[in-house]
């Protein structure tokens, strides 16, 4: 498998959304900053080669020159100032990654369309670097363009909140034939090759499921466009749908809804729509599907950090084992 750089997502511009008034990958959880979280897990995949965190780059730099984290960084670690919005920073740090790049980096040329980044966001408390490590492996082998990660229902259900009153977090998920799914903030891309890289920013801005307008207006526009057209537009429709049903608890009727989406056929109407070859890859932990977006999941992370990271850390090591045991290579 070949090693690829990592960019992590710090920025506070646009679609980013503050937790207790501040950017929330500054926010401590069990001794260090969520992004500083992100950065140590990273140290510790094999199949990373460099980590890029893009963001407010006066605060990243100061945080990281502490003795204590310069400590435990073996890899190369760049800090680039955030630009206007996501599709910036990502673009832009891709610019600056590139062999040879000057600071304010180049444009990629023929020879840099297979270059694959990993992307992902700077506020993951219980990722682990053998869920990385898998998503890299699973996702180099689906042969594609842009992989995203997924988690199943199952995988979050120890995040819930226990029925001895401690508290947790229920996160919506991806309604679709296969199951119920969340994102895992993990991406695995080949961006010169992205053909419609400037819907990135439009989608991310309308993740939250529940924004009924946002989600109509992000409908409209991909109808509009030459690259959506109807089917995206239904197949969004029955995936937004399907989620609204499922948190209303009506889960039969979610479940008819789902049953026409299955991920051939949205993995097919994205990669049309951004112009590459796009893949779902279903990772078997879940600690990177558990994001801090508000200030109720930030007190429960603080609340439960060293019993979640504890817990991850005892299913990645238990599926390790498993998977060593059957003959095959860990976590593939």
């Amino acid at each position: 498998m070949q090693a690829v750089p990592a960019v992590v997502a710090a920025g506070d511009r646009r679609a980013a959304k503050a937790v207790y008034g501040d950017n929330k990958v500054f926010l401590e959880v069990g001794g260090h900053s969520l992004v500083a979280h992100a950065v140590l897990t990273l140290q510790r995949v094999p199949e990373v080669s460099e980590v890029w965190v893009v963001g407010n780059a006066a605060r990243l730099e100061a945080m990281f020159r502490t003795s204590e984290l310069q400590r435990e960084l073996s890899k190369p670690l760049h800090i680039v100032e955030q630009f206007r919005n996501l599709y910036e920073n990502v673009w832009q740090t891709f610019r600056r990654l590139l062999p040879d790049a000057s600071p304010e980096g180049r444009d990629p040329k023929p020879a840099d369309e297979d270059q694959q980044v990993l992307y992902l966001s700077g506020d993951l408390p219980f990722a682990t670097p053998e869920e990385i490590s898998q998503f890299i492996r699973r996702a180099q082998q689906a042969g594609c363009d842009y992989a995203l990660g997924l988690v199943t229902e199952e995988a979050l259900e120890a995040f819930y909140p226990m029925p001895s009153g401690e508290p947790g977090i229920r996160m919506a998920y991806f309604n679709i034939r296969e199951g119920r799914f969340r994102q895992s903030n993990l991406h695995l891309v080949r961006p010169a090759r992205l053909g419609n890289r400037y819907y990135i920013e439009e989608m991310y801005q309308h993740r939250y499921q529940r924004q009924f307008g946002h989600v109509v207006s992000l409908a409209w526009r991909l109808l509009r466009s030459e690259a959506g057209g109807l089917r995206v537009v239904a197949y969004y429709a029955l995936m937004h749908g399907a989620a609204f049903m499922d948190r209303l608890g009506w889960r039969r009727l979610a479940d008819v809804l789902r049953r026409g989406i299955s991920f051939a056929r949205v993995e097919d109407a994205l990669g049309k729509l951004l112009g590459t070859t796009f893949r779902f890859v279903v990772t078997d932990l879940g600690g990177c599907a558990l994001d801090v977006d508000n200030e109720h999941d930030y007190d429960v992370a603080m609340l439960r950090f060293a019993q979640w990271r504890a817990q991850q850390r005892e299913r990645a090591a238990a599926l390790l084992h498993e998977q060593s045991g059957a003959g095959g290579s860990a976590l593939v």
